[in-house]
């Protein structure tokens, strides 16, 4: 696949009262199209989330953003441009970060995740010294991440986010 640059078309989901910040890497090809977050359906990221929060999981862009502000998550990605070959983040360079610290002004956020090792090693180089604050990598949620079952998933971000607010 040829890479191509790139651009966020995302705006980040929170609001004054979030508490948690869970950071992606860069959105997948089906969440550009779709213009939201975690939106390929073999992604467990709203599974996980629902499981984790003992609520159903949300279906429409609307049910999902009203979940996340029902529990004080932020959501956003580190990068906001790249050059990348379909969705794979091991071909992601030439990054441009995200303005992270817009969310941190404005919201009371306790803990930073990120969701997978792409995401935390970009947030490593890209936003920690920056922003001052470290980030708890999770495993992802990305199918391609095929050696997570949903259940340890669910234990894993369970025991983490319980800890984050």
């Amino acid at each position: 696949m040829k890479s191509e640059r790139a651009v966020h078309n995302i705006e980040p989901v929170y609001d004054r009262d979030s508490r948690i910040l869970i950071l992606g890497s860069f959105p997948s090809v089906k969440s550009r199209e779709a213009a939201f977050f975690y939106h390929h359906p073999q992604n467990r990221f709203w599974k996980v989330l629902a499981g984790v929060y003992k609520e159903p999981v949300p279906d429409t862009i609307e049910e999902k953003k009203k979940f996340l502000h029902r529990n004080y998550i932020a959501v956003w990605d580190v990068i906001e441009s790249c050059t990348i070959s379909g969705s794979s983040d091991a071909s992601i360079r030439d990054v441009v970060p995200n303005p992270i610290e817009r969310i941190l002004e404005e919201a009371d956020i306790r803990q930073i995740f990120v969701n997978g090792k792409t995401a935390g090693k970009m947030y490593g180089k890209y936003q920690q010294e920056k922003l001052g604050r470290e980030a708890i990598v999770l495993p992802s949620t990305s199918p391609a991440n095929a050696a997570w079952t949903l259940d340890k998933l669910l234990d894993a971000w369970g025991k983490a986010l319980c800890l984050g607010v």
